[in-house]
């Protein structure tokens, strides 16, 4: 059994220690549950580079304590000259996860600061620019310890990700990186992020940070025209919601994968399954999974694309016919999607209730490789997401959004407690997510054992042909037979904690005592803090 933190008031929860103490400090400086958020968001933008950073894109959900919920895009479109015909002439078939040619989406991060932070004040926050950036600015320029994580993180095409431009001066040591709790400091991001603290956030985009963001990436011949930052916005868009017995869950509306979260934990709850950690009810966990990525990848793109109405697939009669091809005693054949990814997940409820589930990403670990010598910043390789063929889902077009992986949850119980929620790890996410909900909401685990509980998740391997059911090794071996038994293609990974499994957490603010519950994955670099 672990035990969950408990605070008296508010909470954070986050993979980085660093981040999460930012976050805390804020707290008790009195700032808001989403200026908090900010500080963090900067704050692991420096110390967590192999996850996320400034050259990334960023997703909000926001629930203010009488029950409106906000629901923040922060994900950048393809670059003006990021074109099927430009990389069919240079000899792909696909696009590149490193290097220049994989840096060909706007990151949005740094424009959803700017929005949120336009919440906050609507909501009474006061708090500085500078005060918000200033750790973030700190540990960039006076040095912050190499995370336990980031040496074994899987770097995959690692040899064009060293050979990505300014990489290796940037977090390489000898040739490699460096071991953890070496001493790393960035000196140029330093200088950035201070710009941005003294002028503003939007300067990242139409200022002098952003004047040499875009021209770094000209002279490394990225898609990304100069003129693409300046007219990039973050939105406010409508979330997805789906009511189940006890709550009222949200995710993100497309180009994000909110929508398999939803329609998982519809059709897991019309299984009827009585008793957590049975093989029934993981099999019916895993193969919901697969119908909801199968209506995912045929539905969700860019948002302006979509011509269906998504709240179709989330009626009761629609959940109630996708549960009921269900087949309870044999696995059904699924060709699941890659499940690597880079990103992070961070929560956050203060003492009034404001809560906020946030992810922030540079889509592959270190995103495209590709380090801006001007700013420090390193751009993220989401555009990978694209297709070179036209008639695709997702084709690659200038000014087109790709397909989004990150996937924040929020949860308003019936009993008026709220449960912030989330975790990384890429196309995996949805199946990570309802795996620790359900242990929660459904069979009475704490926060701490629902998130340090195995887990499993079903995908390919990147280059792999054919998914297999990847188990950590703490699993019950008559459990694993079980499954085997039922058709799925089990490969036990013979760890106890999976980096590839997910770095989870969960924040519940309890109305009687309006105390708050939080706790962060024993598989990442952070923990949970409070007042």
């Amino acid at each position: 059994m672990s035990e969950t933190p408990v605070f008296a008031t508010a909470a954070v929860a986050a993979p980085h220690i660093l981040a999460a103490k930012t976050g805390q400090m804020i707290l008790a400086a009195g700032g808001n549950a989403v200026e908090a958020m900010v500080a963090m968001a900067a704050t692991i933008g420096v110390v967590y580079p192999h996850m996320n950073g400034l050259g990334g894109d960023g997703f909000w959900l926001v629930r203010e304590p009488r029950g409106r919920i906000h629901a923040l895009d922060a994900s950048g479109p393809a670059g003006t000259l990021a074109t099927i015909k430009r990389y069919r002439d240079k000899g792909y078939d696909v696009i590149p996860p490193r290097g220049p040619d994989a840096a060909l989406t706007v990151a949005g991060a740094v424009a959803g600061w700017a929005l949120a932070l336009e919440l906050a004040r609507a909501l009474g926050g006061q708090m500085p620019l500078d005060l918000l950036l200033g750790d973030a600015i700190r540990f960039a320029r006076e040095g912050y310890p190499v995370a336990i994580t980031e040496g074994r993180n899987a770097l995959l095409e690692a040899q064009d990700l060293f050979a990505a431009p300014g990489f290796a001066a940037a977090f390489l040591q000898e040739g490699k990186l460096p071991s953890a709790g070496a001493e790393r400091r960035s000196l140029k991001l330093a200088d950035a992020l201070g710009q941005l603290a003294h002028v503003g956030l939007a300067d990242f985009y139409r200022g002098d940070v952003g004047r040499e963001i875009a021209a770094d990436l000209e002279r490394m011949e990225s898609p990304i025209l100069r003129r693409d930052l300046e007219t990039y916005r973050a939105r406010v868009v409508e979330p997805l919601s789906l009511r189940l017995k006890h709550s009222t869950i949200h995710h993100l509306p497309p180009p994000s994968q909110g929508l398999a979260s939803l329609l998982i934990s519809g059709m897991l709850e019309r299984l009827g399954f009585r008793h957590g950690e049975t093989p029934e009810h993981h099999h019916g966990l895993i193969e919901a999974s697969k119908r909801a990525f199968a209506i995912r990848d045929s539905v969700v793109t860019d948002p302006r694309e979509m011509s269906q109405d998504l709240a179709a697939f989330l009626t009761r009669d629609a959940l109630e016919r996708e549960a009921a091809h269900i087949d309870t005693r044999r696995a059904a054949v699924s060709s699941a999607s890659s499940a690597e990814g880079g990103s992070v997940w961070m929560g956050c409820i203060d003492k009034d209730g404001l809560a906020v589930s946030y992810a922030q990403s540079a889509c592959w670990a270190f995103g495209s490789g590709c380090v801006l010598p001007s700013t420090g910043i390193h751009w993220h390789n989401r555009g990978m997401s694209f297709s070179l063929d036209p008639a695709s889902r997702n084709p690659l077009e200038p000014g087109r959004k790709p397909f989004h992986t990150l996937n924040p949850g929020l949860a308003v119980f019936d009993d008026g407690r709220v449960l912030s929620y989330g975790t990384m790890g890429g196309e995996g996410q949805p199946q990570i997510l309802a795996q620790i909900f359900t242990r929660y909401a459904d069979f009475g685990m704490s926060l701490a054992d629902a998130v340090d509980a195995p887990r499993w998740l079903f995908g390919r391997n990147w280059g792999a042909s054919a998914p297999t059911l990847k188990l950590e090794d703490r699993f019950d071996p008559s459990l694993v037979r079980d499954l085997s038994r039922l058709g799925h293609p089990v490969e036990e990974l013979g760890r106890p904690y999976a980096d590839a499994l997910g770095h989870a957490g969960m924040v519940v603010k309890h109305p009687r005592n309006r105390r708050v519950e939080a706790t962060h994955d024993p598989r990442a670099d952070g923990g949970a803090l409070g007042l």
